[in-house]
């Protein structure tokens, strides 16, 4: 498994449940790209053969719960980034997690 990036799981959870309003088009329409990518996935827990004992479908490369992880903007696919990739750099987030 992949060493958790809690800035990211953070980033992942805001923008699901309150994203900047500037941003909410574009981490929805990026969130659905990425899901679409994510729900053919060999390491999506709802694909595998030996289910797991978790009640959310979630990567099981790096852990995150899949509704999160694709609409975290600085986020990239944990097991082939040029599945999907990071749209802004971990500075950049933080500069969006700054503004008011």
């Amino acid at each position: 498994m992949k060493m958790i990036n809690f800035n990211e799981v953070i980033e992942g959870w805001r923008n699901r449940l309150i994203p900047p309003v500037h941003l909410r088009e574009l981490i929805r329409q990026v969130g659905e790209d990425r899901m679409e990518i994510c729900n053919v996935c060999e390491y999506n827990s709802k694909n595998m053969e030996k289910k797991s004992r978790r009640p959310d479908v979630h990567c099981i490369i790096c852990g995150c719960t899949l509704s999160a992880k694709v609409v975290c903007l600085s986020c990239c696919c944990p097991d082939t980034p040029s599945r999907w990739n990071a749209l802004v750099s971990q500075e950049q987030e933080q500069e969006i997690r700054n503004e008011k």
